[in-house]
């Protein structure tokens, strides 16, 4: 059954918004597991990977990637990198155990994935720096820029 939007009030508008709550929650989610592999915060069995290990190299692209997408800024690239991120160690480290998600551990691997795609093709939303800047360019330019 389609729900009517017209008869709910739901037409759209709050989509924009929606979509910046889902990403500043998916950034700070994400954000635990960048500082638990770098900064130990919380220790868990993956803190301190060895220099330049994958779990290093994951580390950093989790920490310094959540917090470019709790404000906004770079979106689209920084969550294409992360969307590889996810399903490379999704292949490596959670599939190897079993074919089914459930049962290997990696079903918040597949999901921020797919999460992180989302933003990848949609942009930050209304809440974010890309959209600052976008409509700053806008503003000055006498054009409307595309949508970051």
């Amino acid at each position: 059954m389609m729900i009517d939007q017209d008869s709910t009030g739901l037409d759209g508008r709050w989509t924009t918004y929606a979509l910046s709550l889902l990403r500043i929650v998916t950034a700070l989610l994400f954000l635990q597991h960048g500082t638990s592999k770098i900064l130990s915060f919380p220790a868990t069995a993956a803190s301190d990977p060895s220099t330049w290990s994958l779990f290093w190299v994951a580390g950093y692209l989790e920490l310094i990637g959540s917090l470019l997408l709790v404000v906004g800024l770079f979106t689209r690239p920084v969550a294409f990198l992360l969307t590889g991120e996810m399903a490379i160690g999704y292949w490596i480290v959670h599939a190897p155990k079993s074919v089914f998600p459930v049962l290997n551990g990696g079903e918040s691997a597949v999901l921020f994935c797919f999460v992180f795609l989302l933003f990848a093709a949609t942009g930050p939303g209304e809440w974010s720096i890309d959209e600052v800047l976008r409509k700053r360019r806008t503003d000055s330019d006498g054009y409307s820029s595309p949508r970051m």
